[in-house]
């Protein structure tokens, strides 16, 4: 038997497939049978992508008080 080497998944790759998870369309396990890849790192990615997405609207430094609708 050979060595498997790991799958390198792009940024875009992992974006995408986060942003899927949250639309809600399908469940992890869905996604994660389409793309064939664990649904742990569709939940991790996702989580990820939560965490982080202040960052793409803001300078990143600053807290502002978030308001609810």
């Amino acid at each position: 038997m050979g060595k498997r080497t790991r799958r390198n998944h792009s940024l875009a790759v992992k974006a995408k497939e986060a942003v899927l998870a949250l639309q809600g369309d399908l469940t992890t396990a869905a996604l994660a049978n389409k793309f064939t890849i664990q649904p742990n790192l569709i939940a991790h990615w996702k989580t990820q992508l939560l965490e982080n997405a202040a960052a793409a609207f803001g300078d990143g430094g600053k807290d502002e008080e978030v308001n609810d609708f």
